[in-house]
């Protein structure tokens, strides 16, 4: 304690010495001494560990902070920040329609849970939700849900790497290849798609597709009950994880968790139940729940999800029926028949020369949508889907012009890694790495 004005010292302080920043006091007795006394008494196993950003238990660039008194956890913090893109802040220099090839980058993982979320939000602002042709509805709900099953699968892929069981990695990665080879023959990409787009979808589903998710779900239904051979009933496997990264439903409610996390506490909470967006009321399909509040419980959730969704792809496919993809609206919808060229993917040739030669008034008005995009209302909307990982909700607010005055993401990984140490402390410096893959975070998703 440093001060400039002298002061009549007490018993309790050592004298007063004169230094060139004034006059130092020394405080001796009370308090003071049990602080002292108990640093001298503190074990010295106690040490500070860095677990990361490098380490391959965080997914993605997460630090932990981990106070560890030999093998014991006594304090876990989360240090984010290393993957910061500035997503948010990008959208509001770019149209409204830009914002999907953005959006869609942000948790790599779930890339059509990151569109079709940002584009309700917009669509709600337009006032053109009920004008979303089914067609675009139906294969939106196809792509989450295969989106769903490509993410379980890597986080059980990942998850079982790190815990040394390396064939349900090997199995995991190769499952979710067959569904990324469905999203290329759609999109024309395997993950930053920007395909849905606010209105419905950038072009429609391409001659084959159909025929290759069928197939798909076909070889999906034969290959989940390998992960239950491999994992659910392996006595190793389940004593790994077995009242780990322990976390009761009063937790799960305080700390605002969802998804797997919350539905491993026994609350069976989707949105695609209580909150049903994309027509998800008029599909068949379970919430499966565990009472285990472990990391075992959210692995087999998550199986049991999988599961879930081919139903849903199945009914999905039943649905499709002919029509188009895209509002009816020429002011919002931006027209695009994409084709494959000797430069890669870009609009057809044809669909240049029809826009071309109809009119000049259609050039120009194709030309000033492209360049500076539709006018949002003003005003503020939230939409929110239920991803792999829990709610993804999206605040836009637009002040009438032609980009978003802000957009904000309300991101299930960031949300959950709160649980980082309510499920770590007390525990052991190994099950960090179980608690952590039982969360499934993604960096792209908590730092955009």
């Amino acid at each position: 304690m440093s001060t400039s004005h002298t002061t009549e010292h007490s018993a309790s302080q050592a004298p007063p010495r004169e230094t060139t920043e004034g006059t130092v006091y020394t405080v001796t007795g009370g308090d003071w001494d049990e602080v002292v006394a108990a640093a001298a008494a503190a074990d010295d196993e106690r040490v500070i560990v860095n677990m990361g950003p490098q380490h391959p238990s965080t997914h993605g660039v997460l630090r932990l902070i981990l106070e560890i008194d030999g093998e014991t956890v006594n304090e876990a913090r989360c240090g984010i920040g290393y993957l910061h893109t500035g997503i948010e802040k990008n959208l509001e220099y770019r149209t409204w329609t830009q914002g999907t090839t953005f959006v869609t980058r942000m948790d790599y993982l779930t890339p059509f849970f990151n569109e079709t979320a940002y584009c309700l939000a917009v669509e709600k602002l337009l006032g053109i939700e009920e004008e979303v042709p089914d067609r675009a509805t139906v294969i939106r709900v196809m792509l989450m849900e295969l989106n769903r099953l490509s993410s379980h699968l890597v986080c059980i892929a990942t998850g079982g790497m790190e815990l040394g069981a390396t064939t349900i990695m090997i199995y995991g990665f190769r499952d979710r290849e067959m569904i990324l080879d469905v999203y290329e023959l759609i999109t024309g990409l395997r993950m930053n798609h920007a395909y849905i787009r606010p209105g419905g979808l950038a072009q429609d589903l391409p001659p084959g597709a159909v025929d290759q998710v069928r197939e798909f779900v076909k070889k999906m239904r034969r290959n989940l009950p390998e992960y239950d051979k491999l994992a659910t009933g392996n006595p190793i496997f389940k004593g790994r994880m077995r009242d780990i990264g322990h976390l009761d439903l009063a937790g799960c409610m305080s700390l605002g968790i969802t998804g797997p996390v919350l539905r491993s506490a026994g609350l069976p909470h989707d949105l695609r139940k209580a909150q049903p967006y994309c027509g998800y009321e008029t599909y068949d399909f379970e919430v499966p729940t565990t009472d285990s509040c472990d990391a075992y419980g959210r692995f087999l959730i998550r199986l049991e999800e999988m599961r879930q969704s081919l139903r849903i792809v199945e009914q999905c496919l039943d649905r499709l029926e002919p029509g188009p993809v895209m509002v009816a609206d020429r002011k919002i919808a931006w027209p695009a028949q994409l084709a494959l060229g000797p430069d890669g993917l870009g609009n057809s040739l044809d669909h240049i020369k029809k826009i071309m030669g109809t009119s000049m008034e259609a050039l120009i008005h194709h030309f000033k949508l492209v360049t500076e995009g539709f006018r949002v209302p003003p005003g503020q909307a939230y939409a929110a889907v239920e991803s792999p990982k829990g709610e993804l909700g999206v605040h836009a607010v637009s002040d009438g012009g032609t980009r978003p005055f802000r957009v904000h993401f309300r991101d299930p990984s960031f949300t959950n890694l709160q649980a980082v140490a309510a499920m770590c402390e007390g525990g052991q410096v190994a099950d960090v790495i179980v608690a952590v893959a039982s969360i499934d975070p993604v960096m792209g998703g908590v730092d955009r």
